[in-house]
């Protein structure tokens, strides 16, 4: 019977297949969730947590329970469950094909063929050693060399996506290594599933060996097929189908029905239905087609099918005969020396390419990494009875260790060497008047684009100081998804997204290519950054690094609404927010959109952006002399005022410079220094008199005056306060003609014409002044760019230096911040001469 009659009738529903399957379904997926939440700490790949998922069910954990095992997973719904989690890897590995682009090999290089092939033939040889291991049984029935042949193929085969994510967790995925390790990983995968199709066909027909042959001739037939007669059709249909049109019912229901059609002919002529499906899958050509079809099957068949495969697997393994000092002996020496095969045969090419010995190994580590493939040879080799129950659970295990040994040893030995650049434009400040003006500009979706356009277009591109834009589209990592740094070719001809994400940035990358066609002295780079939101800080200022950027602008993690209000887009990006002011490795501005890109359409010229540089300056809280040269030339305020400055020679840019002067009945301000005492972080107050900061601040002033003191698009206003209410009642009295408001953060400052405004602070990195004008309630018409300027933790030979580590740490409150940018004692003064608006 399929369906019950109903609890009242007196019927059991899981005596009825169909509520028995639901409650098997449930609890397959709410334990791989479960595994996966618990060993996201450690950073392993999700096929783990679904194998654990499926032997936690199954016989080793709680299939030991008689009536659990009789009552949920009754050997009569084995045949259903067992059906149904083929079909999901049957389209799971559709979609596998579909995803891949084999015509990356064309472009491989030779060190990754090389690589990969080493990687897999000594492997496969000692994979011979270890059968012999395994199967000291002797089974009499079973042939020697199909027992083999396995063995091998599961020890040598590289799982791909299961290495893309690994990799991605590493943050090796943009480097030399990790492009080799892909590269390498994906010839790999290619020769597996060649390999996995013979050792099938010699599994289910041992009785000739002219009958293997015509399975493989019948298999290669196949495979011309689906090259020759499904690609072209394919084709046809996305031909067929209009541009921005979606594709007809029919055809999708076709190619859902070809994935079956095709893995009823493979199973019929010998081969195991899922090469016919990751075969057909191959020739469904890139482009809107195959998005279509990863949007409508990905989430159900990857998150609720396919760990059935899984659970089947866990369920058909009993660690309970994995027993004693002669089994576990033969598990270490198993993964010992498919390990050692591994890195081995990579060392080799390693040596011979004249690569560091260390990345050699750790390209060795990184290919011993397994999932799927070896998976389905397991599973076929017990249906086929090449392995009894024991052997399958010891290489169920191995494959656990294998895999799960790979992120931890990884990370242990290879550390990569980040290349220690030194520049000195890493502030607005110190930057030339004739030289360039790199700025990285980072963008969650299309709605930050206009806003960052109008504000590049502000900032004064000429000929003598053009503007190089680095624009970084920040994508989550999720899912299978291999996390990289996309590097976007602006002049290629236009093309059909392949996903959501390529969508987005696609127009993304056309809108910022139309400003730079329409712009003079201006240059966009666009670029994609694919990683987990935690570490997402890390892409942009490795980027900022590498590009030697001196201004990296990042949007603010609110948007207005229709009222007027600020919400929270995603509290996710806040703490990416906090995580580059921390580590940043030059200036870092925050924009907050208000409507910049409105009505005032300043890359067209016709009417002039209004901007107001609040600047507060005043004295600094300085521990001890060591930090007084950091002191001397930087400021937050000067660090904005200098922003401002730069669009000023904007003929559409009227600029207004508001300073505050604290009054008599103010007291001293004082600075905050975080350093760590015997017991934990302290913080440390000191007074001083502060002149040194207050001469740099009026000789910038009194400059900026001097240059600009008879232009009629500039004004100047001094404002006299005593305390933060005064403060912010001045702020309050500002025209609303303004569109920008440029502040500078004030990083550690605690001044008292700021007093009290922090007390009830929602966003504390945006700074006092910063979090007042992006409250809900203030300055609901005017954009708001709080600058933090970059300052460096060593000396060079121009006194600037990255911070040590600066990626490796994240964000955890405002001491953070303010630890990251306290300067060393003993360091050299700079020369206050260098505080000069010519040297901007």
């Amino acid at each position: 019977m399929i369906t019950t009659n109903g609890i009242w009738e007196g019927d059991n529903p899981l005596d009825y297949s169909l509520p028995l399957f639901i409650l098997q379904l449930t609890l397959v997926v709410a334990a791989t969730r479960i595994f996966v939440f618990l060993l996201k700490p450690f950073r392993q790949p999700r096929v783990i947590a679904e194998i654990l998922g499926g032997v936690m069910l199954g016989p080793s954990v709680l299939g030991k329970n008689k009536t659990f095992a009789n009552a949920v997973f009754p050997l009569r719904s084995v045949m259903v469950i067992e059906t149904m989690a083929n079909v999901g890897l049957l389209y799971f590995l559709f979609l596998v094909g579909v995803e891949m682009d084999i015509t990356i090999l064309r472009s491989v290089g030779k060190k990754a063929v090389t690589a990969a092939i080493a990687g897999m033939i000594l492997p496969f040889i000692l994979g011979g050693a270890c059968a012999v291991l395994l199967n000291d049984k002797k089974n009499s029935e079973m042939n020697q060399g199909t027992y083999i042949l396995f063995i091998g193929v599961a020890l040598s085969v590289t799982a791909f996506p299961v290495l893309a994510r690994i990799l991605a967790e590493l943050k090796l995925i943009n480097t030399d290594l990790g492009r080799l390790a892909l590269s390498s990983a994906l010839i790999n995968d290619v020769c597996a599933w060649i390999l996995l199709a013979l050792a099938i066909a010699m599994a289910e027909n041992e009785t000739s060996s002219f009958t293997s042959l015509w399975v493989l001739l019948s298999g290669a037939a196949f495979v011309a097929f689906c090259v020759y007669a499904v690609r072209p059709a394919a084709s046809w249909i996305v031909k067929k189908t209009p541009e921005g049109e979606s594709f007809s019912e029919f055809y999708i229901s076709l190619i859902l029905a070809g994935v079956m059609v095709s893995g009823f002919i493979t199973d019929a002529i010998g081969t195991h239905a899922v090469f016919g499906a990751f075969v057909f899958g191959l020739a469904i050509p890139s482009g809107p087609l195959g998005v279509t079809l990863v949007e409508k099957l990905e989430d159900f068949v990857s998150g609720l099918l396919l760990p059935l495969f899984f659970a089947i697997s866990g369920l058909k393994t009993n660690i309970g005969l994995v027993q004693g000092s002669h089994t576990w002996t033969i598990i270490i020496v198993v993964i010992f020396l498919a390990c050692i095969g591994k890195i081995v045969g990579t060392l080799a090419v390693a040596i011979f390419y004249q690569m560091p010995i260390r990345e050699g190994a750790t390209l060795g580590l990184l290919m011993n990494t397994k999932g799927l493939v070896e998976m389905i040879v397991l599973n076929v080799g017990k249906d086929q009875k090449i392995f009894d129950e024991e052997s399958f659970a010891v290489m169920v295990v191995i494959t656990l260790l294998m895999t799960g040994i790979i992120v931890p040893f990884v990370s242990i030995i290879y550390r990569p060497s980040r290349r220690n650049i030194y520049y000195n434009r890493r502030t607005l400040q110190i930057l030339k008047p004739d030289a360039e003006f790199r700025v990285l500009v980072c963008v969650h979706s299309p709605r930050n684009v206009p806003t960052m356009i109008n504000l590049i277009e502000a900032s004064n591109p000429t000929k003598g100081s053009p503007i190089c834009v680095y624009v970084l589209h920040l994508v989550e990592l999720s899912g299978r998804t291999s996390a990289m740094l996309i590097v976007h070719n602006t002049n290629k001809p236009e093309h059909a997204a392949l996903n959501r994400t390529e969508a987005q940035s696609d127009h993304i990358i056309n809108a910022f290519k139309n400003y730079e066609q329409h712009t003079s002295y201006v240059s966009v780079h666009p670029l994609t950054a694919m990683s987990p939101y935690p570490t997402m800080h890390d892409d942009i200022c490795n980027l900022a690094e590498d590009k030697r950027v001196s201004l990296i602008i990042v949007p603010f993690h609110k948007q207005q609404t229709v009222d007027g209000g600020m919400e929270t887009i995603n509290v996710a990006f806040r703490t990416i927010n906090q995580n580059v002011l921390a580590n940043a490795p030059c200036s870092v501005g925050i924009l907050v959109d208000r409507g910049l890109s409105g009505s005032n359409r300043l890359v067209s010229n016709q009417t002039s952006h209004h901007v107001a540089v609040m600047f507060f300056g005043g004295p600094d809280d300085r521990e001890a002399l060591c930090y007084g040269w950091r002191m001397l030339e930087h400021t937050d305020d000067r660090e904005a005022l200098c922003y401002g400055w730069r669009m000023l020679e904007h003929t559409g840019i009227n600029l207004t410079l508001m300073r505050f002067v604290p009054g008599e009945q103010v007291s001293r301000p004082v600075r905050q220094q975080h350093g760590s005492g015997l017991d934990g972080p302290s913080v440390v107050t000191v007074e001083t008199e502060n002149d040194i900061d207050k001469l740099l601040d009026d000789k910038l002033i009194n400059e900026f005056r001097m240059r600009y003191g008879n232009d009629n698009s500039v004004d100047y206003l001094e404002k006299v306060v005593n305390n933060g209410e005064e403060t912010v009642a001045v702020i309050r009295t500002m025209d609303d003609i303004h569109d920008l408001f440029i502040v500078g953060r004030g990083q550690g400052m605690i001044s008292p014409l700021t007093a009290g405004l922090t007390d009830w602070s929602e966003c504390p990195e945006m700074g006092a002044i910063g979090d007042l004008l992006a409250s809900s309630d203030f300055a609901a018409t005017a954009s708001i760019l709080v600058v933090q300027q970059y300052v460096g933790t060593g000396s060079n030979d121009d006194g600037l230096e990255t911070p040590n580590g600066y990626g490796g740490d994240e964000y955890n409150n405002n001491v953070d911040i303010n630890h990251h940018s306290a300067p060393p004692r003993g360091q050299t003064v700079f020369n206050t001469d260098r505080i000069s608006p010519h040297n901007l």
